[in-house]
């Protein structure tokens, strides 16, 4: 904007809280950001001086300024984090985290409750536990669940259908409900006391199970008895190596550290006094310059963002460093959420020391991502002039195939910046239309789609790709990238040694050159890095792809089975395998599967 319309705007604001919009020239939204005083707020955008560098790159963009008023800083907080999240405004920060958090789930509408990982709306029905910080802890923690109560995990298709007991009860990580081991009041105490485990309650599920040791023993069922023993030592195990505190509330403790480069937020889940696990944020930021700034504009986000609804929000949320818009930031969520939430940072106690772990780590991790970027920059450095560039690579892309003779065949491309990689332009390809086997095809075929796009797009185009492969793959991809005359981008295959060992790699350029580069060389070490990102990516969409498409196709094929018979098969079976495994009578059981069809779909799976 000119100095004379920014006058001229800026005189027609008022001084009332609201939402500001900063949009470019061709009216792409850059920045949302919220004002107690709109016209004092973004005045101070357009001061001649005291802005850094980051700030004077966006109002440089700046052609247009649109306002909303609001009756109430809340409403602009609201409104703020609304438009940030349908819009995705470059110059925010962005919370990319796009799973609700899991949780541990006993349902309770069955005579034998099923203990499982759950991730997504809840039912009344069922009772839940957490949040957890990752997939992983929740796994860890029902293993060690499944240890001590032995509770099923199986689907209920899986548990109807059982007629013996299977592998985990051989093993004593079930109690073999399915075939009667158990009888139901015994069970549905052990989902009690599983219950009150989860809970924090590990005394009284101590003092309990030694209870029931002593009452099964003067009773000389010594079976029963052995049971709650090996309970009772399993949980004061686990008691003992975990740190017990009077505090049995449900805490969230958030604390930000900065560095010149980096921000990193840890997230520290502490539910009924025990701690849960933590979670680190490195949050990309443009605007605000300091740990305060990151942590205001990243806790709206994080429990307000359209996966998490505020479902996990606790009573009270600690904080590091103090908020001066902690009491805005209350009264939204209490707006949104009906419920009051407390953010403080003055704490005293096991809170503290919650506190104090959190920030610990924050700075930890945040050191971490510091060495690594400037051994990550080395690497750069040495894979560069290892290529004869002149310039400082940018940007790298890396493509992979991966199929199972011919099946489910899946191109992948990474991509990895000046920082490390850049997970969210990774890109899969499905890959359909070429010969079995054919990984020349479908190398070209991925590397025709991404580049055409990115062109259409104009797009951010990569200083170096790589393939994975020899000769062959290098020169399908130079032919491709010819044809879209994308001729100034250095290409490189990445194939593996005589041995396929690490580090015997050899790198091929298109002008016919091999580099030989010793094992130990920063620059040998990033292609190796950047290789493997892509054959993981690549394995792991062609696994997903396999399944699904062998969950479907085998019953697809079969004369008679419709998309609604299909449907009923699965969801009593649980999967086109365990329809594979079933007999005729299993199969009659299934509504709308006649004698003769469950014959015909027995023969046809058989055949």
């Amino acid at each position: 904007m000119k100095d004379a319309d920014v006058n001229s705007y800026l005189k027609s604001l008022p001084n009332r809280p609201g939402v500001y919009r900063y949009l470019d020239s061709e009216d792409e939204l850059l920045y949302v950001g919220k004002a107690k005083n709109l016209k004092a707020r973004i005045a101070s955008y357009f001061r001649s001086s005291a802005l850094d560098t980051k700030t004077l790159a966006l109002v440089s963009k700046i052609d247009r300024i649109e306002t909303t008023i609001t009756a109430s800083e809340t409403e602009a907080l609201l409104l703020e984090q609304t438009q940030i999240q349908a819009y995705k405004p470059p110059y925010n920060i962005i919370f990319r985290d796009d799973k609700s958090y899991p949780f541990i789930c006993i349902s309770s509408q069955e005579a034998y409750p099923r203990i499982s990982f759950h991730r997504g709306t809840k039912k009344k029905t069922s009772s839940y536990f957490g949040p957890f910080p990752s997939a992983g802890s929740v796994r860890d923690s029902l293993d060690v669940l499944q240890k001590i109560f032995q509770l099923r995990q199986c689907e209920n298709s899986y548990f109807d259908n059982r007629t013996r007991p299977c592998l985990q009860y051989q093993i004593k990580r079930c109690s073999g409900p399915c075939c009667g081991m158990i009888s139901e009041q015994e069970y549905r105490e052990d989902v009690k006391r599983a219950s009150m485990f989860l809970e924090g309650k590990n005394t009284s599920v101590i003092k309990e199970c030694a209870d029931k040791m002593e009452a099964a023993a003067a009773e000389l069922e010594f079976e029963k008895a052995a049971r709650f023993r090996d309970q009772l030592n399993r949980l004061s195990r686990i008691q003992e190596q975990q740190y017990v505190v009077g505090d049995k509330g449900d805490v969230d403790i958030l604390a930000a550290v900065r560095s010149d480069v980096f921000t990193c937020i840890q997230v520290v889940f502490v539910r009924s006094g025990r701690i849960l696990g933590n979670k680190t944020f490195f949050p990309k930021t443009l605007i605000e310059n300091t740990a305060q700034d990151v942590l205001a504009a990243f806790l709206p986000q994080f429990y307000l963002s359209e996966a998490r609804r505020g479902q996990d929000l606790p009573s009270d949320v600690i904080v590091f460093p103090a908020l001066p818009e902690a009491e805005i930031i209350e009264s939204a969520f209490q707006e949104r959420f009906q419920k009051k939430i407390s953010i403080s940072s003055n704490v005293k106690g096991a809170r503290s020391r919650w506190l104090s772990m959190a920030k610990e780590n924050a700075q930890h991790s945040l050191s971490s991502r510091e060495s690594d970027r400037s051994g990550y920059k080395k690497r750069m450095e040495s894979l560069s002039n290892a290529l004869g560039l002149d310039y400082k690579i940018r940007r790298m892309e890396c493509f992979d195939v991966s199929h199972s003779s011919g099946e489910a065949v899946v191109a992948s491309c990474v991509v990895f910046g000046s920082d490390g990689p850049v997970k969210e332009d990774y890109r899969r390809f499905n890959i359909d239309g070429v010969k079995a086997g054919d990984d020349y095809a479908a190398m070209g075929s991925a590397i025709r789609r991404r580049y055409l796009r990115l062109k259409k797009e104009e797009s951010i185009l990569p200083d170096v790709i790589f393939v994975d492969g020899g000769k062959g793959q290098l020169g399908v991809a130079s032919k491709v990238l010819t044809d879209l005359k994308l001729e100034d981008i250095v290409l490189a295959g990445v194939a593996k040694g005589p041995s396929r060992k690490a580090g015997l790699e050899r790198i091929f350029l298109e002008d016919g050159t091999e580099l030989c580069l010793d094992q130990h060389e920063p620059g040998l070490l990033l292609i190796q890095q950047l290789r493997d990102e892509s054959h993981r990516f690549a394995i792991t969409a062609h696994r997903n792809r396999r399944q699904k498409r062998r969950n479907v196709s085998v019953l697809e094929e079969i004369e008679g089975v419709g998309p609604k018979r299909r449907r009923a098969l699965l969801r009593h079976f649980g999967g086109a395998a365990r329809v594979s495994g079933a007999g005729i009578e299993e199969i009659k059981k299934v509504e709308g599967i006649s004698s003769k069809l469950a014959e015909h779909i027995y023969a046809s799976l058989h055949d």
